[in-house]
Order: C-alpha cells, then sequence, then structure tokens
C-alpha cells in the first residue's frame, strides 16, 4: 500500500520530493526502520522519518509513562502516565497519525545482551536511542556484519550534550553527495591545446572543483566534445583545462558543459573501532576541539553508567569529580586527543538526568536525516560522529544553589535539572508573539509547549497569527495538522494541538497578516507587552517588516529559515547585535525582457515566459479590463467619448479585449489555436527573417551563438500530446469546462482559419538592459482609434457583459489546469529553440516558487531558535548567543556568534545605533521651527534636513521649504494609525566641508507630551 501511494500521491509529499527526487522517495517506500527508545529524541526521530514516507517503522522501547516524560515527549499525555501505559503503546497510534501512508508497528520486548538479535534482518536501518553504549557496540556489530550490512545510526542525549553515531556498513554508495542541481554553463572559447583551456562566459563562473567531469553539448567547430565527458582541472573561476583537445577541429562558437554527477562510496568503521580515533563533524569553530572534548566525556559517562548502573545525580559535586577523572582516563586512550575540558565535564556531569527539548530536537533533525541518507543512498552521510553541547545555555547559572535543579515531581523536572527552577519561572511568564503557524512555526510550538512558555497561571502568553488554511501538502511538514484538518485555519488549529501537548499554555490565535495594514492591531501598545517575537516565515519582506517593528519598539527578534535540506538560524538582540535589515542578500536576478521574449536559452526561461503568458491573459488582462470599466461606468459614454476624439488609457486594449472575448467553448479552442500559431510557429519565422541564420554582429562575430539559440517553426500537429495539452488549458478563461472527445476537438480545430503569415518589419529588442514596454501608455494611431470605436459599436450591439473573471495561479489544485498550462507552453517553447524541456514536477516548482522543504531540516532549526530563546530570557552576554547555517545533505553545520551592533560617530561623544532614537515632545502649536530647535538644544547638533519616509519636510535647497518652518508639525505629517508619533530622519552638517550630511538616528516626534508610547 505504502509505495502504490507514494507514486500517486504528490501533493503529500510534492515538497519533500523537490529535496529527496523521485530514486530516493521510491527507495523510502519500500524500506523499513527500527527505532528503539520512545524518550524525547526517540519521538523526534520517529516524526520525522514518519513525515518522510518511509515504507515501515518499529517503535521500541520498554519503559512505562512517567511526569518526567510530559516534558520531553510531545505525544504522551497527563492521562497515560495516570493509567501507568507503556511509553510505546501511548505514543504508537499518534506516531502513526502522523502519515497513513507508513506502516507504524510497535514492541515492549527486551532488547539487551542476551536478545537474539536476527530479527533485525528484516529492516534496512537500525536506529538505537537511550541505549547503553555497551549494547549499542553489541548491535553495531551485528548491523556491520550483515550481507547487505543493516545501516546503524546510534543517538543519546545528556542534559546540555548530544551525539550521533553513524555506520552504513564497509562500502556505502552514494547516487548524489551534495543533492544540488547542475547548472548549463554557456562556453565563450576552448583552445585547441594540450592541455585545452576552457573559458565561460564572463556572467558565469563554472563552481566546478579539479576532478569533478563534465559533459559538453552543442559546441560548434570542435563538434567531438560534443556529448563526450571530459575531467576539469580548475585554473580560475571562469577557466579550466580538460586534457588534449589539439587533434580536435578549432572551436567556433557556442556551446555548454554540465557537471556530471558520479556516485561517490563512503566506508565506515564500527563504534569500538571509532572510539579511540573518531572522525568528527566540527559545528563551532570557535571552539574547535569541542566534539573530542565532548567524545571523551560522554564515553567516560557511559563507563561511570557501567560501574555504578546510574546516571550522575543532578548537581553533585563528587559525581562530577568521579566524571572528570574517569574523562582523563579516557583521553589518554584516544590517538587524536584535545584538552581536557572540566567546565564541560562538570556541567555534563550535573545536567546528565536532565533534558534540553529544543537540544534533542536539533539534533533529532539531524539524525532523521542521516536516517534517510541510510535508505536512500541520497546526500553525503555524516563520518562518522557528531557532537553538540550547550554549555552556553547553562554556564552562566552554574552559580545558582543545587536547590535550583532538583526534582519537583512535575513535567520540567529535565528541563529544570539542567535550567533551574528561576530560569524555568521565567519561561513560564513569557509573553512571545510568532508570526507564521507553517512548519516551522509547529515545530517551535512544539518546543514552546515542552519548555513551558507562556503559562496562563504564570500570566505568559504565546500569541500566534497566520492568515492561511490547511492544505493537504502541509501535511508532510507541518506535524501539528491531520487530514480532517485541511481547509481549517492554521492558527487556530496549531493552537488547538499544542494544548494538547501542554493544557497550561495559553495560546491565543489570530488569523491576521503583520503588515503596515494591520498596525491598529499589532501597535506599539502591543509590541510593548511582549518579551520577545519569533518569525517563522517564508518570505523576505515580510521578515524585513516584522524586523523593523523589533527594532522600532526595542524588542529581540529570532528569525529562522529553511530551503531543502538547508537552514538557518539569526538572533537578534536589542542593543547587541545588528538586526535582519542590517543586512542585504543580493536581489534575485531577473531575466532581461528581451531574453524572456526572443532569446531564451535554459529551461529556467521558458518556465517563466510561460508563467508569465498565464499571468497576462487570465490574470492582468482581466482586471485590467474590471478596472476601466470600474472608471468608465457605461460603454456608450466610452464611445462618445471616443468619437469626440477624446484619448482614454488603456480604451483600446479594452475594447480590443471585449470584442474578442469568446462566449463559447469553440471560440476558446479557436483561440487558442491561433495563439499556438502566433507563440510557437510565426514567432519563429519573424525572428529568422529579422535574424537569419548567417546575420553578422558589427565585430564579424555570428549573432546566433551561446547563449542565443536560433528557434524552429513548430507546426501545430494533433498526434503530439503537448499540443493539444496547450490548446486545451489555454482555454482557462471561460467558466463552463466541456469534456469534448477527440473528434469534436479535431473537427472545431480543422475549421479554424489560419491567416497566412506575413513578416513584420517591427524591430526586435535586443538590448538586456531594455524594460517591457507598458502597452497602457501607448498612443493609438488614428487607424487603432477607428477600429476601437468599431469594435465598441459592435460590443454595445451584443450586449456584451462589462466584467471579466481573473484568475489566480494556484499550482497546489491539479484539476484546474494551471500547471498543465504552463508545463505545455514552457515544453513547446523549449522544443523551439531546442532546450531540454523540464518535466512537470519541475515546472511546477519553478512556476510556483515553491521553496524546497523537508521535516528534518524544520525540526533541527526550530530546535536551535528555541535554545537561543532560553538565552533571550535569561538576558544573557553577546558572546553567549549562537546563529547557524547547516546543510543537512553534506552534512555541514556552522554556528558562529551574532554579528554585533555597530555604532554610528556624529561628533565627539555623539554616537548611535540601529536600536537608538532621539525624542522630541511637541504640542499642537509646536511648528517645524520649534522641533528643529528642539534638536539643536537638546542634542547639540545643527539640523540641516528633515525627512520622514520619502517625504521631504524641510530640505533648504527647496522652493518654498523656508516657509514651511512656521507651519505646525500636525499640519505637515500625520502619525500612522495606532501610534501617536512618527519618526522622522534628521541629517546634521560633516565635520569635513565638502563631504554629504550625515543621517542621525531616528528622531521620534511625539505629537504631545504623553510619553505612555515610550518603552
Amino acid at each position: 500500500m505504502a509505495a502504490d501511494s507514494m507514486e500517486i500521491d504528490d501533493s503529500l509529499y510534492s515538497r519533500q520530493r523537490y529535496v529527496l527526487g523521485d530514486s530516493a522517495m521510491h527507495q523510502m517506500a519500500q524500506s523499513s526502520v527500527f527505532l528503539s527508545g520512545m524518550g524525547g529524541l526517540g519521538i523526534e526521530i520517529a516524526k520525522n522519518i514518519v513525515l518522510a514516507g518511509v515504507k515501515a517503522v518499529t517503535l521500541h522501547d520498554t519503559k512505562q509513562c512517567e511526569t518526567l516524560d510530559l516534558g520531553s515527549n510531545f505525544f504522551i499525555r497527563k492521562e497515560d502516565v495516570l493509567s501507568q501505559r507503556k511509553r510505546v503503546e501511548a505514543v504508537c497510534p499518534r506516531v502513526a497519525e502522523l502519515n497513513p501512508y507508513v506502516h507504524v508497528d510497535m514492541s515492549s520486548s527486551a532488547l539487551d545482551d542476551n536478545t537474539d538479535l536476527s530479527f533485525l534482518r528484516k529492516y534496512q536501518c537500525v536506529i538505537l536511542t537511550e541505549t547503553r553504549l555497551r549494547l549499542q557496540k553489541r548491535v553495531n556489530e551485528f548491523c556491520h556484519s550483515q550481507q547487505p550490512p543493516i545501516r546503524f545510526i546510534g543517538c543519546d542525549a545528556y542534559g546540555i550534550c548530544v551525539r550521533v553515531f553513524c555506520d552504513f556498513g564497509e562500502e556505502f554508495e552514494v547516487s548524489d553527495p551534495t543533492g544540488e542541481e547542475p547548472k548549463e554553463i554557456f562556453i565563450q572559447s576552448i583552445t585547441q591545446d594540450n592541455p585545452g583551456l576552457v573559458t565561460c562566459m564572463d556572467n558565469q563562473p563554472h563552481g566546478l572543483q579539479t576532478g569533478q567531469s563534465v559533459v559538453f553539448r552543442e559546441v560548434y567547430g570542435m563538434v567531438e566534445l560534443n556529448s563526450t565527458v571530459r575531467q576539469v582541472s580548475v585554473l580560475s573561476p571562469h577557466s579550466f583545462s580538460i586534457g588534449d583537445t589539439s587533434k580536435l577541429q578549432p572551436y567556433a562558437h557556442g556551446g555548454y558543459f554540465v557537471l556530471v554527477k558520479t556516485p561517490k562510496t563512503y566506508r565506515f568503521e564500527t563504534i569500538e573501532r571509532q572510539m579511540c580515533d573518531p572522525q568528527v563533524l566540527t559545528p563551532d569553530f570557535s571552539k574547535p576541539e569541542a566534539p573530542l572534548q565532548i567524545h571523551a566525556a560522554m564515553l567516560a559517562l557511559d563507563t561511570f553508567q557501567e560501574q555504578h548502573s546510574r546516571l550522575p545525580n543532578i548537581g553533585c559535586l563528587q559525581d562530577a569529580e568521579v566524571l572528570l577523572k574517569l574523562t582523563e582516563e579516557v583521553n589518554a586512550t584516544l590517538r587524536n586527543k584535545a584538552p581536557l575540558n572540566a567546565e564541560l565535564v562538570c556541567c555534563l556531569s550535573k545536567t546528565a538526568r536532565g533534558t534540553l527539548p529544543p537540544l534533542t530536537a536539533a539534533v533529532g533533525g539531524l539524525a532523521s536525516q542521516e536516517a534517510l541518507k541510510a535508505i536512500t543512498g541520497k546526500f553525503a552521510p555524516l563520518q562518522q560522529w557528531f557532537y553538540l553541547d550547550a554549555i552556553e545555555v547553562v554556564r552562566p547559572l552554574q552559580s545558582l544553589s543545587v536547590e535550583e535543579f532538583v526534582p519537583r515531581g512535575d513535567r520540567y523536572d529535565g528541563l529544570r535539572a539542567c535550567i533551574g527552577q528561576s530560569m524555568c519561572l521565567e519561561l513560564h511568564k513569557l509573553r512571545v508573539f510568532m508570526v507564521g503557524c507553517g512548519a516551522i512555526g509547529c515545530e517551535m510550538l512544539k518546543n514552546f509547549a515542552l519548555l513551558g512558555v507562556g503559562l496562563t497561571q504564570s500570566s505568559g502568553e504565546v500569541c500566534i497569527t497566520d492568515p492561511d488554511l490547511i492544505e493537504k501538502s502541509n501535511l508532510n511538514r507541518q506535524f501539528l495538522f491531520r487530514p480532517h484538518h485541511i481547509q481549517k485555519p492554521k492558527s487556530t488549529t496549531a493552537a488547538e494541538a499544542t494544548r494538547d501537548i501542554n493544557p497550561d499554555l495559553e495560546v491565543d490565535a489570530h488569523l491576521n497578516k503583520v503588515c503596515p495594514a494591520t498596525e491598529n492591531i499589532y501597535s506599539d501598545t502591543f509590541y510593548s507587552r511582549l518579551n520577545l517575537v519569533v518569525t517563522a516565515l517564508d518570505n523576505v519582506e515580510a521578515r524585513r517588516y516584522v524586523d523593523s517593528r523589533c527594532v522600532s519598539n526595542q524588542r529581540p527578534l529570532l528569525d529562522s529559515g529553511t530551503m531543502g535540506t538547508k537552514g538557518h538560524t539569526e538572533i537578534i538582540v536589542p542593543n547587541l547585535t545588528e538586526s535582519y535589515n542590517s543586512h542585504r542578500d543580493p536581489p534575485e536576478e531577473e531575466i532581461p525582457f528581451c531574453t524572456l521574449k526572443s532569446f531564451p536559452s535554459v529551461i529556467e526561461h521558458t518556465i517563466q515566459w510561460a508563467r508569465d503568458k498565464f499571468e497576462n491573459a487570465f490574470v492582468h488582462k482581466p482586471s485590467m479590463y474590471n478596472s476601466f470599466w470600474q472608471t468608465h461606468s457605461s460603454a456608450e459614454v466610452v464611445l462618445q467619448r471616443l468619437q469626440t476624439g477624446e484619448s482614454l488609457e488603456g480604451s483600446f486594449q479594452v475594447i480590443k479585449l471585449l470584442s474578442r472575448r469568446p462566449s463559447q467553448w469553440e471560440q476558446c479552442i479557436g483561440l487558442a489555436r491561433l495563439k499556438f500559431e502566433k507563440y510557437f510557429k510565426r514567432k519563429a519565422l519573424q525572428l529568422l527573417h529579422s535574424f537569419p541564420l548567417d546575420t553578422r554582429l558589427k565585430d564579424g562575430s555570428l549573432f546566433w551563438q551561446s547563449p542565443k539559440r536560433p528557434p524552429a517553426p513548430i507546426d501545430f500537429d494533433l498526434k503530439d500530446s503537448l499540443k493539444p495539452t496547450y490548446i486545451l488549458t489555454h482555454s482557462l478563461h471561460v467558466s463552463f469546462y466541456q469534456d469534448l472527445s477527440e473528434e469534436a476537438v479535431t473537427r472545431i480545430l480543422s475549421d479554424v482559419p489560419i491567416p497566412k503569415y506575413r513578416p513584420s518589419e517591427k524591430c526586435i529588442e535586443t538590448d538586456d538592459a531594455a524594460k517591457k514596454p507598458d502597452k497602457m501608455k501607448i498612443p493609438l494611431t488614428s487607424e487603432e482609434e477607428r477600429e476601437a470605436i468599431t469594435q465598441l459599436e459592435q460590443a454595445i450591439a451584443t450586449d456584451e457583459s462589462l466584467q471579466m473573471s481573473p484568475l489566480q495561479f494556484e499550482k497546489d489544485d491539479d484539476s484546474n489546469g494551471h500547471v498543465d498550462f504552463v508545463t505545455s507552453a514552457s515544453a513547446l517553447r523549449a522544443r523551439m529553440y531546442s532546450i531540454e524541456p523540464a518535466d512537470r514536477l519541475k515546472t511546477k516548482r519553478i512556476a510556483g516558487k515553491i521553496i524546497p522543504a523537508i521535516a528534518t531540516a524544520t525540526a533541527a532549526v526550530a530546535g536551535l531558535v528555541a535554545l537561543e530563546l532560553i538565552k533571550v530570557t535569561g538576558g544573557y552576554r553577546f558572546e553567549a548567543f549562537k546563529n547557524c547555517f547547516f546543510n543537512l545533505a553534506i552534512p555541514v553545520v556552522v554556528l558562529t556568534e551574532p554579528a554585533p551592533v555597530k555604532r554610528t560617530l556624529i561628533r565627539d561623544n555623539i554616537n548611535f545605533s540601529i536600536w537608538d532614537f532621539w525624542t522630541i515632545f511637541g504640542h499642537e502649536d509646536f511648528t517645524l521651527s520649534d522641533f528643529m530647535n528642539t534638536v539643536r538644544e537638546k542634542y547639540g547638533i545643527e539640523p540641516t534636513m528633515v525627512v520622514h519616509g520619502v517625504k521631504m519636510l524641510y530640505v533648504p535647497v527647496m522652493p518654498g521649504h523656508s516657509k514651511r518652518l512656521k507651519l505646525t508639525m500636525q499640519k505637515l505629517i500625520k502619525p500612522s494609525v495606532g501610534r501617536r508619533y512618527v519618526d522622522l530622519t534628521v541629517s546634521f552638517p560633516p565635520e569635513a566641508d565638502g563631504d554629504e550630511d550625515l543621517p542621525g538616528p531616528p528622531v521620534r516626534y511625539y505629537f504631545s507630551n504623553d510619553c505612555t508610547d515610550i518603552h
């Protein structure tokens, strides 16, 4: 059942399929996993791999539910503890609910030194958590010895330290180590030499590494290279050598190359062999020795358990001393050793009985991705140990008394053992605003519930908002939602599910966007009640807006995001760090208008062209049409104004739409047939007429050479499935879709008159810098005016409706034909230009701007953010905070300090940062002159210019601006809804003559002396 369902249910797995690909998805649908240990770490891994869609998962555990589990396992409820259910019995049905296409069963049989391990042979991957190292070694040896080997993963979480170990056998072949999609790189030249030198186009660095191989295509002159694979030796970002080309024909022009992905084999050793000389991943280069230090400390902890049959007691200094001595002994046996870290060992000892839920979430995401690699052979596996610590979380708390950390018999005992009672109480009191309740939002809410963030009895609150409804495609990552929630609001559903995890949470769910239009709701007063803000968004502009509100209101912001296996976190703390808006990613590169219109060279160009055609035909034109008739209510009035010679903007385009709008299905098919002729045949004929194949540029080079591709006209043929698909989907703008037979469509098409092609002498744009012309602004010729009048007269005579129905491109509804239109149109244009077409899945991703996503990365990023939330709550120093970037595919995890806030010097002893603003209090009669005088007196600076956003209030060189000095501030500027102030930019003269004026910090002008908005 699972395998068949996986093949057909693309809507559930769509975003993950973009990450893993069809082959890996198919592999998962045939694989079984054994997972032991249903504590916090085990349940995180179970959630992630079941959401991913493996065929079967066996959950194993022998323990009973305890109150302690409520603080780490989000699928255990209070009633499970009261009824003393086994953990695996409690969680199994709830894990199974995550994905109906995965068979989830359970086992509570003993797994110990005497267990016959032969039952593991039916699994492709075995994952052990909460398992003594001695047993891990035994199971690992068994898995390693099998043919084929069973992939083994061992995971442990003790307080502030976690580890993952992977052993995928003597030889483990990976089909695609990086998962990055190879790009087509165009060639500038190839020398006829030994070795031959390949130079790329100036704007395309090749991104290759020496030893990789590329395949050449569409090379002119040196045609022997086409379809051959050559190994490269990199010389510069734009050049490389490829071996002997001296005996090949001289290179003429054109061509491109693509990286050839070659499988790579990885070799693994068992735990036993790896213990003394471990291969470790280093996540934090500010403490490069930490992985080996944790390795020694955690091996010593395993020894402590063997000797004492228990973990070190919470806060016990004697146990910490014993563990430190054991760590020294372990360290002496390591071939590659690091200096002993006594502080780390002490913190591990004191917290080993505890749990940091965000830390287990983060490492659970990484371990889950390794499990998917083990099953699919997709992406580079971890070799072989991963260690992570959260010592920065507990370091400031070490001076607290032992009583802070002792158990109190509630769900927070595990957390309390790590961070103490006082910090737990601070978390309970938090008032958090989270924007977005999608994949990251669901994971964050789970973390809030386990940490006890925002409890009702402590006057805390978690306020969440998201305007979206739940779609089927969300269920694969947004684990709080189930099939019966589809089309319900995300925020209210997520709030209800979160209260199931922790009923004490106060969750206030909204359905609003956070934007300027909702500032009356999310006002300064609203922000003044918050402790911090969390973004769980998928677009940059929304992040920038929320960041600006946090800076304006001096509130910490925790930001994160994922794209496929990649993730990032950014911690923004007032007066300590830069803000999100302090840095800007390079703008997304736009495809030049002339490239889209006439000279596509890669499949992304044809997909964007098809998407633009959709927008133009089904969105822009109907919207423009409706807008015109809302302005000009009567067709008769428009006709009269045109007949008197009056020019109406957009009238010709609107009237043409009115006269040509089809009213019957047959007319739609006929119109689509004419569009086919225009786009895929006449366009090619016109281009070749304007630029024959032998056309040369002024420098003598051919016009048609890379990256320009000469088009080839396409004749219409009903036997070609693409063409009827295009015809039918082009008829989307009628609401009365009919299921016509092939014979009926053929008959209609055969009756469509195709006018004879006549070449035009219109100029075709070839300048990359040229912008798309605005047809609404193009004046009508007298002939077009006469035609418009005639068409309007005909429309009035036939009593045409003056309304059309614009569509909204909807990528997730496979029945509406939207993606099919773009896919068929793009594929036809690609064929016309000899470009390799894209399948429907790739077209859907690019046209719909879908961000690839997978639950493993989402869980990891949310866990890392929640760790920082604890530090923000505790008011930690700058050096405690960590930003993170990771790519679980490679795998690489990089933790860094945030960028410190920068201060700008205006004059001696006068400086400011992004977090500063100056305040001026006015009154009803307060003039611009009063404002400038107050700035001068209060801050000792001479104002030279005053600006509000893009509005210039006072610029001395502007005519008439001196008169404004007598005007009141209330007359010049108004505050936004919900505010009693405006933020103004005031510039000051530079110290050196000739320099530009310097902008100071925002000057917050209050329209009255009421200062209740200041916080």
